[in-house]
């Protein structure tokens, strides 16, 4: 059994939708479990991070970073950081803003980064990207065209329901690519062990 957690934060809801697309995802590959955990109560989940197999990173994109409470949880994270307590879990990343692209990169890669100081495995998105042909639309999976994680959007005078499905599905697609690495790379450890 492979245990998935997705910690992320969300000011408005749209980036708790998206997680919660994530989880489906990964919830959807067998013996996995999917854990969704908020930033504004990680003081009660530390020991799930710890126990987790993979942990997904997600936060909404803020003038061009994660969101001041994210980056909060990822400095609280420095006891982990200090006994590599994440070291080689599988790693992955989403971000949501209003813009079509509003430096969404910029925060995938604060992601990725982060989880390199912990000595974290990174999946990317594994998709090729969508609506980049005269014969795409913006019901394509990986519509935003991302790999190093999954970007959505939605408009910001709208809430979390105007979020493209497309969008949600490519934030699933992430979420089973991730469980099933994991089962992957758990199954290799019993092989060797």
């Amino acid at each position: 059994m492979s245990k998935i957690v997705i910690v992320y934060h969300s000011g408005y809801g749209h980036t708790a939708a998206v997680a919660k697309a994530v989880a489906r995802g990964a919830a959807g590959v067998a013996d996995t479990t999917a854990q969704l955990v908020s930033v504004d109560d990680i003081a009660k989940h530390w020991a799930d991070l710890d126990e987790a197999d993979a942990i997904i990173f997600g936060s909404p994109t803020y003038m061009g970073g994660v969101s001041a409470p994210f980056k909060s949880f990822m400095d609280a994270s420095a006891k982990v950081w200090f006994v590599q307590g994440w070291k080689d879990k599988l790693a992955a990343g989403f971000t949501h803003s209003g813009s079509q692209n509003g430096d969404k990169f910029n925060t995938v890669t604060q992601l990725f980064t982060f989880a390199m100081q912990h000595g974290m495995i990174w999946a990317g998105l594994g998709l090729m990207p969508g609506n980049n042909t005269s014969k795409g639309s913006n019901s394509d999976l990986n519509r935003l065209g991302g790999f190093s994680g999954a970007l959505t959007q939605s408009n910001n005078d709208q809430g979390a329901e105007a979020i493209p499905a497309s969008d949600l599905k490519t934030a699933e697609a992430l979420g089973a690519r991730v469980a099933a690495v994991a089962l992957r790379l758990a199954r290799e450890q019993e092989s060797v062990a």
